[in-house]
């Protein structure tokens, strides 16, 4: 792990990503700690206040504190991302690799069904969950989780084949072991870095996705100081406060800028072939 960690940190995009991660790792484990005001704290007097030193990304129709509203707010928007990506890599993984490892009418039902799933826009399948469950921010999270099973299906799947060809797997049969130990035992440990190089990217589609969802009104709901429903909130004031949308959009942009950095940067340190 050290020396996956020092070979990510000499590559400039995986230390780029490690970095941006880290400051929204921070903001998620120390924003409403950093934070200055209260983020849901109303004041008619100082609306639509520009960027200066005692409010330093300005306020925004209701007097809240922008700054305040993105630190406390990144740990909706990034935490609800991270758990919605980390059960489909889970769900998506057993499921691609069992497929690989059973084969027959199994794979076949299984990949056929990821196929169809695939065909519909993971936004409007989204949307269309989300709509059926109702509007929350836990709905939304099933949602992204839902739409992104199927491709982490494929991934794991097209890695487990090849692992099922083994010399351990075949020797793990012939032991007479479950198939369940199997898979989860033997195949799984051994296909985990492209699963989760996958899982890291995702995660930027994850936190643009639920963005979407919050923008939308179908994730977060008001006054809660999520990213993308502050930047659905500013639309009506673009022209008259800018930074009210601008701030937290660049928000997202950048921890999304940030994982699939570090998903790029992990794909190579974990290519056998580039080193």
């Amino acid at each position: 792990m050290p020396d996956i960690l020092k070979r990510l940190l000499r590559s400039p995009q995986g230390a780029a990503g490690v970095l941006i991660i880290l400051l929204a790792l921070l903001m998620v484990v120390g924003g409403a700690h950093v934070a200055p005001f209260d983020p849901e704290s109303i004041s008619i007097l100082t609306r639509y206040k520009p960027p200066s030193a005692e409010h330093w990304f300005g306020t925004d129709q209701m007097g809240r504190d922008i700054f305040s509203r993105v630190m406390v707010g990144a740990r909706s928007t990034i935490l609800l991302s991270l758990l919605a990506t980390a059960l489909a890599m889970v769900i998506g993984s057993v499921l691609g690799t069992a497929s690989a490892y059973l084969g027959g009418k199994f794979d076949e039902f299984m990949m056929r069904t990821m196929d169809a799933v695939m065909a519909i826009p993971s936004l409007l399948f989204a949307l269309l969950i989300v709509s059926t469950l109702g509007q929350s921010s836990m709905n939304a999270v099933l949602a992204i989780t839902i739409a992104f099973v199927p491709g982490m299906v494929r991934i794991s799947r097209s890695v487990a084949l090849a692992a099922r060809q083994q010399d351990y797997i075949n020797a793990a049969i012939a032991r007479g072991e479950a198939g369940h130990y199997i898979i989860l035992r033997e195949m799984l440990p051994n296909i985990l870095a492209p699963i989760i190089v996958e899982a890291t990217i995702r995660v930027a589609f994850a936190i643009m996705l639920f963005a979407t969802l919050s923008f939308l009104g179908l994730g977060a709901q008001p006054p809660e100081p999520e990213w993308g429903l502050m930047v659905s909130e500013a639309r009506a004031y673009f022209f008259n406060a800018p930074w009210m949308m601008m701030i937290p959009g660049l928000a997202i942009a950048l921890v999304a800028i940030g994982f699939n950095l570090l998903g790029d940067g992990l794909r190579d340190v974990l290519n056998p072939r580039s080193h």
